[in-house]
């Protein structure tokens, strides 16, 4: 079975805990959307809100920090066709994701749930932004929402 993410930790410190998150929750959306025996993988890089505002200005021309970021290597279009035709020839990175640790702490708490419901949620997020989806259109949230919901579901991350 080949290797579905590689985590880089940059300025925060290596955390098991955090691993096991990421694990589970990449797995199942892999599972979810028939990635399993593709031969994409994510790059998922845990970060501090500095590092992370440094990001979003440099890539996205927005000087402040946020939760997570996201950078497709694919249009929609070109994974949606890439797994209709299982065309995965060598390994490939799905995209890149990165996530403000911080961040996903003060949310956690402001939204009144775990860190690991916040955790596994910033990258079900990130995941499915990689795969082509947004939320900035009320359609297009339509589309995304659930799909997020249903991978916390099955993984039995609750809000509480």
């Amino acid at each position: 079975m080949h290797k579905m993410f590689n985590i880089e930790y940059l300025d925060v410190e290596k955390n098991q805990k955090y691993e096991e998150i990421i694990k589970k929750t990449v797995s199942k959306c892999f599972e979810e959307e028939n990635l399993i025996g593709s031969k994409l993988y994510i790059s998922i890089t845990l970060t501090t809100p500095e590092r992370i505002r440094e990001i979003n200005k440099e890539y996205r021309n927005i000087d402040k920090a946020t939760d997570v970021l996201s950078f497709p290597m694919f249009e929609k279009e070109e994974i949606d066709l890439k797994i209709k035709n299982n065309d995965f020839i060598h390994e490939d990175v799905l995209g890149d994701i990165v996530i403000s640790l911080e961040q996903v702490e003060k949310q956690a708490i402001d939204y009144g749930h775990s860190f690991e419901r916040e955790f596994a949620y910033m990258i079900v997020h990130g995941f499915y932004h990689l795969m082509g989806y947004d939320h900035i259109k009320e359609e297009d949230k339509l589309k995304m929402r659930p799909k997020e919901e249903k991978i916390l579901s099955l993984l039995n991350i609750t809000r509480d």
